[in-house]
């Protein structure tokens, strides 16, 4: 008999250092589809939502889905936004109770509210209520997910993104949609298991592409084929989140032998504590990024600056000017940089007109403590735009973006897109939707954290990676933290 699946994707990454609060707005800015719209805009794209609705239409589901939601990471969500948007998944689930055989909920795994610390945790407590202890429930999480016993509790089956960048989201989709099939039939009676280490986020960020990261997927992709083992997840966790429960996991969603199971995934948590010390990212000054891209000549392609610790991806403000004074005082030339997050810039520029010199006070306004002040410039401005973009690339494909109003200008060497709403650079769509062509340049900076290499190493010579001090800084000692339990890594190295 075809069952009926309730699915929904409510999605934050919270960093609760932000001064930045994440409202409703937040949320509609970036995308916010109810219903059947949702399947429209999402369905066919590299999401958790397009993978549910593969195994649906394979198995003839009846689907359920009140809302497609997720806002760019900044601060903690505001209570108002967290509960009318839980809320509407909540009433769906209620109104449903007697007819939803499973539930599948694309979620993030790092949100945290202004009065809830554990976003999804509370969420999944309240459905778990409401439908009571036998319908199977599914999520998918981000791989920087801080995974909390509430979370493994309340949902049976748990499965986080194996690649960073996320190119598996609907693969993972996939994934637990096929496993709620077989629990829904009572083929299978899956658990999640956890093991947590005292760190704020596993040392190499998670990076899956290279370092220690690769061989432990490679084994949790291994174990995944052993009797009674439906998925291993490995998460490194996100340490911007100050939360009790903050730091990287390892999870195995089974059956049978639970001893066993556990064991496994100790083993991995262990080489995770036991390596914390290694480094992967080789971080720049910006005076040393901008005497690269100075020098750098361009015959395999242009060389890519991220900015890693400006990334509106983990909750950085994308205001950040350190680095871009640094290459304007190297005389950097035949350059582009995106995305700076200015909307007072754009509104001064907006009664322009392109071919206009124009003096800015620009970037910087948030909280100079992080990554600078406003720098006062002379630029040409080159355009005007509403802000729009559709993703080419890997993560992005066909999904659409927003930067709010927005403009391109050009000081000295520099081509910059200058934009109001934040968002991470992290497809070639989001500057060539401006005029700008990334592959034409010498240098390309870009305000993002190891989500550019999807759509940018493939045309890049070259990339480097650059710490300008903003809110999203490697160095996590930086950052005043008050809730995570100690003692915990690195904060405190001798435990």
């Amino acid at each position: 008999m075809p069952f009926t699946v309730l699915t929904a994707e409510f999605q934050h990454e919270s960093n609760t250092f932000s001064c930045r609060k994440t409202d409703l707005k937040a949320f509609r800015d970036r995308y916010w589809y109810e219903g059947d719209v949702a399947f429209a805009e999402r369905g066919a794209a590299n999401t958790p939502l397009g993978g549910f609705l593969d195994i649906a239409r394979r198995d003839g589901w009846t689907v359920i889905h009140p809302i497609s939601t997720g806002a760019t990471p900044a601060g903690p969500v505001t209570e108002e936004a967290y509960e009318h948007i839980a809320g509407v998944i909540l009433a769906a689930v209620a109104r449903n109770r007697g007819r939803i055989d499973g539930i599948l909920l694309g979620l993030h795994g790092a949100m945290v509210a202004e009065h809830r610390e554990d976003g999804e945790g509370e969420l999944l407590t309240r459905i778990r209520a409401i439908v009571g202890p036998d319908i199977p429930i599914g999520i998918t999480l981000d791989p920087h997910a801080n995974v909390t016993e509430a979370m493994v509790a309340h949902a049976q089956i748990v499965i986080g993104y194996k690649t960073y960048p996320h190119v598996d989201m609907r693969e993972r989709g996939v994934q637990a949609a096929s496993i709620l099939a077989r629990a829904m039939t009572g083929e299978i009676r899956p658990v999640t298991l956890r093991e947590h280490r005292p760190m704020l986020e596993e040392a190499t960020g998670g990076r899956t592409d290279t370092g220690p990261m690769v061989g432990r997927l490679a084994r949790a992709v291994a174990y995944e084929q052993e009797p009674d083992v439906f998925a291993v997840s490995v998460n490194g966790g996100f340490g911007n989140a100050d939360i009790a429960e903050v730091g990287p996991t390892v999870l195995v969603t089974c059956q049978g032998d639970v001893a066993l199971h556990r064991a496994f995934i100790r083993e991995i948590a262990d080489d995770i504590w036991n390596r914390r010390n290694e480094v992967v990212n080789h971080y720049l000054s910006v005076e040393d990024a901008a005497a690269r891209a100075r020098s750098y000549q361009a015959t395999q392609g242009p060389l890519v600056i991220a900015d890693y610790a400006d990334n509106p991806g983990g909750g950085a403000y994308g205001d950040s000017t350190r680095l871009l004074a640094a290459l304007l005082a190297a005389e950097v030339e035949d350059a582009c940089l995106g995305g700076l997050v200015d909307p007072e810039a754009v509104a001064e520029l907006s009664g322009r007109e392109p071919g206009e010199t124009v003096r800015l006070r620009l970037g910087g306004k948030t909280d100079p403590r992080f990554g600078g002040g406003p720098l006062d410039v002379t630029a040409t401005l080159l355009g005007l735009f509403a802000g729009d973009y559709v993703g080419e690339g890997p993560m992005m494909a066909g999904l659409k973006g927003s930067f709010g109003p927005s403009a391109v200008i050009r000081i000295g060497g520099i081509d910059v897109l200058v934009v109001s709403n934040a968002a991470q650079m992290l497809d070639l769509g989001q500057f060539r939707a401006f005029g700008i062509t990334p592959e034409r340049c010498r240098s390309v900076t870009v305000k993002s954290m190891q989500h550019f290499r999807a759509s940018f190493e493939p045309i890049a010579g070259e990339v480097i990676v650059a710490d300008s001090g903003a809110l999203c800084t490697p160095d996590l000692t930086k950052l005043p933290f008050r809730r995570a339990r100690r003692p915990i890594f690195p904060l405190d190295r001798d435990l």
